[in-house]
């Protein structure tokens, strides 16, 4: 995507080092981080430097690849194994970490030089599956439409194009009027920050709501769609992403509002049956208590915003039970939620 007339994408690797757009400067500074060791990207995907489930498994894939690049000693497997689960235990929830991570692990297993072709493969598919779920996701999008999304899915998320923006842009660009309706995404304010930078940065009319303002406007008739991404999808349909997104889609379906879910194949996880079982992440409880912004000089400033003293909880996904979905936009087509469509997608 173009930031400033320059092509880039949201994580790369040159030579040993690991590239990303520092996601938690955005949208006050625009910064590009390295990561010299597996390590060093490790601490950026638990610090949500580098977020999104594809950027999260692209950097993951990486990472497994720096590893086999770095570790030349007597007992290389064991500490390859070590970075391993080390790599692995940076955030649970995201599927396609764990895709990434085993892919390159068995190729490097191999050699080296396969390592880093396999984690570099693994990017260049994430990019190639948003293009062509931005495609097949176009197509439910109306010659006119106002949009709710949740969180952020587009570009930032992925190596490039994005699952739940991308039938967006690629609906701006086909001469559709669409129009975004933007939840800010609390706690962090992944839409509000991320969604509304992307959206602005292409010329996407759009506006930022409320977290709880999506209900009055689904009873006001002025959502047609809600499109979001997915951290891991159940063999049953069942679908975690970030916190809130049940509640759009217990809404969405009392208002008789299509609900889609847009993701690649890779986000599938057929080993864990039922949403029930997908591990859900727990974040610092800063993340509520506290807000960052920028001051009158545009200095970067992190203040408290509640209560001093208490406490807060902080579950970073929910979990969507499939019977709320209208269907999954992948790489592949668009699909029903249940295990038998499912079963045959991922087959």
């Amino acid at each position: 995507m173009l930031v400033e007339d320059k092509v880039y994408q949201t994580v790369w690797m040159e030579g040993t080092s690991v590239f990303m757009i520092q996601q938690n400067l955005l949208p006050f500074q625009f910064k590009i981080y390295e990561c010299k060791t597996y390590w060093d990207t490790c601490i950026a995907i638990t610090d949500m430097v580098v977020r999104g489930v594809g950027a999260i498994g692209a950097a993951a894939g990486f990472a497994m690849a720096q590893a086999f690049l770095s570790i030349n000693t007597k007992e290389r497997l064991k500490m390859i194994r070590e970075a391993r689960s080390d790599i692995e235990n940076t955030r649970p929830t995201a599927r396609n970490l764990f895709y990434a991570v085993d892919r390159v692990y068995r190729a490097g297993l191999i050699s080296v030089e396969n390592a880093v072709e396999e984690a570099q493969a693994v990017a260049s598919e994430d990019a190639a599956f948003s293009k062509a779920i931005g495609e097949y996701g176009s197509e439910l999008i109306h010659e006119k439409a106002n949009i709710l999304t949740h969180c952020n899915a587009g570009w930032l998320a992925f190596v490039d194009y994005g699952t739940a923006l991308a039938p967006v842009y690629l609906a701006k660009r086909q001469g559709k009027k669409v129009f975004v309706y933007v939840d800010e995404t609390r706690p962090r304010g992944q839409g509000g920050r991320l969604t509304a930078w992307e959206l602005k940065n292409d010329g996407v009319p759009h506006v930022i709501i409320p977290d709880n303002a999506a209900a009055s406007l689904m009873a006001q008739g002025k959502i047609d769609m809600v499109i979001t991404g997915a951290d891991r999808i159940a063999a049953n349909g069942d679908t975690a992403n970030k916190i809130g997104t049940l509640g759009r889609a217990i809404l969405a379906k009392e208002f008789d509002i299509p609900f889609y879910i847009a993701a690649p194949t890779s986000t599938f996880d057929m080993e864990c049956s039922t949403g029930k079982k997908i591990p859900i992440e727990e974040r610092s409880q800063d993340e509520v208590l506290y807000q960052t912004g920028t001051d009158d000089n545009g200095n970067l400033i992190k203040i408290l915003v509640c209560s001093p003293g208490s406490g807060a909880y902080n579950p970073a996904f929910d979990v969507t039970p499939a019977k709320y979905i209208t269907g999954f936009i992948t790489e592949k087509g668009v699909v029903k939620a249940d295990k038998l469509s499912i079963e045959k997608l991922i087959c």
